[in-house]
C-alpha cells in the first residue's frame, strides 16, 4: 500500500451543512450553507493569533443580524432585496462541485441559486470558487471568484451601495467599537475620507487578544481585481467595522446568459498594522494569478475539478 501524504491545506465536510477549511491541521475558516440561514457565509476567519478577525452581526444594532462575517449578497436584483433578512428572497447552495486539498492551496466550488422566495426557479445562478492558501508568517490568502449568470436572457443589478462581497470585521478591529483603523490604497484613513471613494484595496486592522506584554495587531486587506467591472471600485465602509466593494455604487449592471458578471476578490489575513508596500506586493500577486475554473473531471471517482488556467 502506498504511503499517504497529508496535504497542508484541507477541506473537511462536517455535519449541519458546514465545511471546515484547515491549514496544517488547524481550522482557519468555515463555510456554512444550512437552510436555517438566508444565505451561505464564511465564519470564523481566523488570524495568526488564533482569534477570529470577523464577527456575526453588528456590535450595537440588532437590525444588522444579516451581517454574517464574509458573505455574498445584493440589495437590488430586479428590485428584489437579497441583502437584508426582511424579505422572502434567499440564496441557497444547490450543490458543491468539488473540494480539493493541496500543499499550496485548497479549493472549494459550489453552485448557488438566488431565489425570490415565490418562484421555485432561481433568478440567477452563482458559481463560487474559493481558494485558501498559506502565506508568510502564518498569514492567509483567501480568494473568492464568482460568476453570476441569469436564468432569463438578461437581468439587471440595480444601483446600490450594497453588493457583492461583504465583510464584517471583529468588534476589536473596528474603529468605533475597538481600536482599529480603516486605510485604503490611496493612503486615506477613516470612514469620512474613504466612503464612496475608488480604491484598489481596503484594509481594516486592529488589536487582537494576546498573552504577551506588547499589543498585537492583525487585519484583513480586501483587494479588488483589475479585471473586475468598474475597477477600481468605490467602497462602502463604516467605522463600526464594515467594508464592501460597491460594484454598483454609481450605476446598474446588466448581465446576460452570453455575458455573465465575473468578479474576483482577495482577502489577505495579515499580522501587524497595514503596510502599503506589503499590500502592493499582494496586489501584484493577485493580479498575476490565473483565474479559476470548474470543469468535468476525467479522473476516476471525481465528477468535477477546479483548475487555474
Amino acid at each position: 500500500m502506498a504511503e499517504y501524504h497529508f496535504p497542508r491545506c484541507q477541506i473537511v465536510p462536517e455535519s449541519n451543512y458546514e465545511v471546515s477549511i484547515q491549514i496544517d491541521g488547524r481550522e482557519r475558516l468555515r463555510w456554512h450553507t444550512g437552510t436555517q440561514y438566508t444565505r451561505p457565509f464564511f465564519y470564523p476567519l481566523i488570524g495568526p493569533s488564533g482569534s477570529s478577525l470577523t464577527r456575526m452581526g453588528h456590535p450595537g444594532a440588532a437590525n444588522h443580524d444579516h451581517h454574517k462575517s464574509v458573505w455574498f449578497a445584493h440589495n437590488k436584483v430586479l428590485g428584489i432585496d437579497f441583502w437584508s433578512e426582511n424579505t422572502d428572497a434567499r440564496i441557497r447552495q444547490q450543490m458543491w462541485y468539488a473540494y480539493q486539498d493541496g500543499d499550496d492551496e485548497c479549493l472549494l466550488a459550489s453552485n448557488l441559486h438566488w431565489l425570490d422566495g415565490h418562484d421555485p426557479r432561481p433568478l440567477l445562478e452563482q458559481e463560487m470558487i474559493a481558494s485558501i492558501s498559506p502565506y508568510e508568517n502564518d498569514e492567509l490568502l483567501f480568494e473568492l471568484q464568482s460568476t453570476f449568470t441569469p436564468t432569463a436572457q438578461s437581468l439587471e443589478f440595480q444601483k446600490t451601495n450594497f453588493g457583492f462581497l461583504a465583510v464584517r470585521v471583529a468588534k476589536n478591529i473596528s474603529s468605533y467599537f475597538g481600536g482599529g483603523q480603516l486605510t485604503n490604497s490611496e493612503g486615506a484613513q477613516g470612514e469620512e475620507h474613504i466612503f464612496g471613494k475608488p480604491a484598489r484595496w481596503m484594509d481594516y486592522s486592529g488589536p487582537v487578544p494576546f498573552d504577551g506584554e506588547e499589543e498585537m495587531f492583525e487585519g484583513i486587506t480586501y483587494f479588488d481585481h483589475p479585471a473586475n467591472t468598474n475597477y477600481p471600485n468605490h467602497w462602502h465602509v463604516r467605522q463600526d467595522g464594515w467594508m464592501g466593494s460597491s460594484v454598483c455604487m454609481n450605476g446598474p449592471i446588466e448581465i446576460t446568459k452570453q455575458q455573465p458578471l465575473k468578479l474576483r476578490f482577495l482577502l489577505h489575513v495579515h499580522r501587524g498594522k497595514i503596510e502599503a508596500s506589503r499590500a502592493e506586493k499582494v496586489a501584484r500577486l493577485f493580479a498575476d494569478r490565473k483565474p479559476l475554473s470548474v470543469q468535468r473531471s476525467e479522473q476516476p471517482h471525481r465528477q468535477y475539478e477546479i483548475l487555474r488556467k
